[in-house]
């Protein structure tokens, strides 16, 4: 009988559970406030270059351009803890403060890994104070901007 997997991949045809987007969670390096609610952002962009060859006729061609990483932004909820508002004061004073900074996306089981994102020499780069509302009963939610150099996926 054929097995589901050869060598580790599975068999053409064999349905792939994808993840959800809820399980996840963030490690950032020093930071013990970590219960973050939303992460947007990912991103990654290379400019194209565009040139025409001399004689080339109607065929335009692309060089890769410049590459540049769009901001994190990352939603929690507001607690008694400073871990963060420390960290982005820091960098409003003028001491940036690069940290490492990992999405994990966890399995189905909720407690595996199964894909991460890592964001090198993260830093926060904006704040923005969970809205108030006397008559609302959700959580209040805080966001931050995460700036960083390279994003790589394992």
């Amino acid at each position: 009988m054929p097995d589901d997997q050869t060598q580790g991949q599975p068999r053409v045809g064999a349905l792939i559970d994808p993840y959800r987007n809820y399980n996840f969670l963030l490690r950032i390096q020093g930071i013990a406030e970590a219960r973050f609610t939303e992460c947007r952002g990912l991103a990654v962009q290379i400019e194209p270059i565009r040139y025409r060859e001399s004689g080339g006729g109607q065929v335009v061609r692309a060089l890769t351009g410049q590459t540049t990483y769009q901001n994190v932004t990352l939603g929690y909820g507001l607690t008694s803890s400073l871990d963060l508002w420390n960290w982005m004061m820091a960098s409003a004073r003028g001491t940036v403060m690069r940290l490492q900074a990992s999405v994990v996306m966890l399995d189905s089981n909720g407690a595996t890994e199964g894909m991460r994102w890592d964001l090198t020499n993260a830093w926060p780069c904006a704040w923005r104070g969970a809205p108030l509302d006397a008559m609302g009963r959700t959580v209040a939610i805080e966001e931050m901007e995460l700036a960083y150099d390279t994003l790589d996926r394992r």
